[in-house]
């Protein structure tokens, strides 16, 4: 039995969705089956349909650092300053060197090159001496983790975990990972992402067939849909206060859940086509490393793009693993709040997680024509389901076939 000390609880959580900007609002909203998707116009794109968040950039950083910094910095500051603020910690008595930020990402950056390239030929004529002198520290990869420790004064390391669509799921077991090696005392982890405010991954997307649309937006995400089109893109953020249990004892803390398993593994195949065997492989791990049975997870919490081939593939992975488990449910979250890139795992956790406290399994956007080669047992459609839930395993996969199960548990003492 794991001691105090090996024993990983998260004792706060900070978001902002396109359901809102707490953990409050996100879960009335996948409860009630509000839609957080909406029209919006993007450059060389027109109308298109995304997830947008809409928090207050300046609350926790003067407007001087927001124009230096970037929409993806703004986003994790905004995140882990709420982190901070729901664990109630005493920060000001906390060494900031035993203090680590791990930070999930697909990309970032993108928004302010885009305008600056924009202005480049738009406006300078392409003259490269107006180029921004703050686009090298926008643009390395550790910038939105880098961004939190100059806000926050915080001395410990401090990196991002580039994992495609299953960073926000990284982020949160490498958070816990150096916790239990003794390399920090505290960790902010999660995942972040502002895709929507650049049009090359709309682009992208479209280029690919691969981009939800519909003129009645909501509609432009339909995971598990037999008429469902592409991926809706969103932004957004979860970021999440680590500690070993003994600490958060110590403080009397209060703990939303004990990290209890987790894998990660690589397909290895395609640059985008998923594979099932390695997503099975994975769920497997992550059971087997928490010591539970497929009969012991109460909900999983599915990736579900609203891709053809990607909600296929998943689907069948999740019923081979679960179908003969009768009490466990199966929901997903791209429904409400189309796909935060490399937010998406830590935000649909963050979703799930209230199930422990107030009694139910948050259901899938109503799914009305279900596609019959994504029916799987105990899919909860539409409506939430009341069930006393003790163990979430929460799935986030990624293109080059990168893969992550996390399970959490109720806490226990």
């Amino acid at each position: 039995m794991k001691n105090d000390n090996q024993r990983i609880v998260i004792t706060g959580i900070g978001l902002t969705s396109p359901l809102g900007n707490n953990l409050a609002e996100l879960r009335e909203g996948l409860l009630t089956g509000k839609s957080g998707i909406v029209h919006t116009e993007i450059r060389h794109m027109g109308v298109v349909a995304a997830g947008l968040c809409k928090f207050d950039e300046t609350k926790h950083q003067p407007k001087k650092m927001r124009k230096r910094g970037t929409r993806a910095g703004a986003i994790s500051i905004y995140c882990t300053k709420e982190a901070l603020i729901d664990s109630k910690i005493d920060f000001d008595g906390v060494d900031k060197n035993r203090v680590g930020v791990y930070l999930g990402i697909t990309e970032h950056g993108n928004v302010e090159t885009e305008n600056e390239i924009h202005d480049l030929y738009n406006t300078h004529n392409k003259d490269v001496s107006f180029w921004s002198h703050h686009h090298n520290p926008r643009t390395v990869a550790n910038n939105p983790a880098g961004e939190v420790t100059l806000n926050m004064g915080i001395t410990g390391p401090h990196y991002t975990i580039g994992a495609a669509c299953a960073a926000g799921n990284l982020g949160i077991i490498q958070g816990a990972q150096q916790l239990l090696l003794d390399e920090v005392d505290l960790a902010f982890a999660g995942g972040v992402s502002e895709s929507t405010e650049t049009f090359g991954i709309f682009a992208a997307f479209k280029a690919q067939g691969a981009l939800g649309h519909h003129e009645d937006p909501p509609l432009a995400t339909r995971p598990l849909d037999k008429d469902r089109n592409g991926i809706v893109v969103s932004e957004g953020g979860a970021v999440y206060v680590l500690e070993r249990l003994s600490d958060a004892k110590k403080r009397g803390a209060h703990i939303y859940a004990e990290i209890v398993g987790y894998h990660s593994n690589s397909d290895a195949t395609d640059f985008v086509l998923p594979n099932t065997e390695r997503q099975i492989e994975c769920m497997q791990f992550a059971m087997k490393k928490a010591g539970l049975e497929a009969s012991d997870i109460d909900i999983v919490s599915m990736h579900a793009t609203g891709t053809n081939q990607g909600d296929i593939q998943e689907c069948q992975a999740v019923a081979q693993v679960f179908g003969n488990s009768k009490n466990t449910y199966v929901n997903a979250t791209k429904g409400f709040i189309g796909h935060a890139m490399g937010a998406a795992g830590a935000l649909e956790l963050a979703g799930n997680i209230p199930s422990f406290t107030d009694g139910y399994v948050h259901p899938c956007k109503k799914i009305e024509n279900l596609d019959p080669e994504c029916a799987i047992p105990n899919l909860v459609n539409g409506e939430k389901v009341a069930h006393d839930s003790k163990y979430i395993l929460n799935n986030s996969f990624g293109m080059l076939g990168i893969n992550s199960s996390l399970i959490v548990k109720k806490f226990a003492q």
